[in-house]
């Protein structure tokens, strides 16, 4: 709990003229909390700025902003940063092509734990990914706990925030990637040739990969379980399947 207040007090913005001011000198947003029903300038303000920038907004009650704030004056507006920028794809592109390599990227579909999100982060920079793209909605962003779960790889491994998956990977189609989701009930992993230029896509535990993605993916690839649960930790598949590409690549 005190971790939580902790990264609450460094990386939220309160009041109307603060949260335009955070927008308009370019600070990374996550998503801002908006007063249901509140539709003065200054809010219909803070709201174009957040359509433009692509961040999220919530519509919340007046006791869920008192529970947020910390200064007491939200004014009916509490935006909540990014602990860090978040990059472009270009940007993982340019990274595979400056090491020589067949780009590798990580995509995941509403990873909301932040430490899963940290430690998929950590394991994408170690497994050599040239990057990790997460969605808008219903996703964690970089919050302090993903940076501090990540152990310093957000310094190096580019994320990008999107505002749709399945949009984002059939563009990345056309630039010569290959998909493979993570799937219980999919190709057992080792039987999956999973070299080139690849995106693998993570879902959370309770839901797994969505169907719309899912249904993007060229390839479904299963772990092999010998235990008497049936599924691993998001972060923990991630790692699995990072390491069999690059044992693929490897080899």
């Amino acid at each position: 709990m005190e971790e939580k207040k902790r990264e609450t007090n460094e990386f939220t913005i309160e009041g109307r003229n603060a949260v335009i001011e955070a927008f308009r000198a370019g600070k990374p947003i996550d998503r801002v909390y908006i007063l249901d029903g509140c539709q003065d300038g200054p809010v219909l303000t803070i709201k174009r700025q957040a359509r433009k920038q692509n961040v999220q907004i919530k519509y919340v009650p007046k006791e869920r902003l008192d529970q947020m704030s910390e200064t007491g004056k939200h004014q009916g507006v509490i935006a909540c940063a990014a602990a860090y920028e978040y990059a472009e794809i270009e940007d993982m592109f340019r990274l595979a092509a400056k090491r020589g390599e067949p780009p590798f990227l990580i995509l995941l579909d509403n990873i909301e734990d932040p430490h899963n999100l940290g430690a998929i982060i950590r394991t994408a920079n170690l497994a050599g990914a040239h990057g990790v793209i997460i969605p808008k909605n219903r996703a964690a962003g970089l919050t302090a706990t993903v940076a501090k779960t990540s152990a310093g790889a957000l310094n190096y491994t580019p994320v990008a925030k999107v505002t749709n998956l399945t949009a984002t990977i059939e563009e990345l189609k056309g630039r010569g990637l290959w998909f493979v989701c993570a799937d219980m009930n999919g190709t057992r992993m080792y039987d999956l040739n999973l070299t080139g230029a690849i995106g693998l896509v993570i879902g959370n535990e309770g839901e797994g990969v969505g169907r719309l993605v899912k249904e993007k993916c060229d390839m479904a690839a299963a772990i092999p379980m010998q235990g008497d649960i049936d599924s691993l930790n998001a972060s923990v598949a991630a790692g699995v399947l990072a390491y069999e590409i690059v044992r693929q690549r490897l080899g």
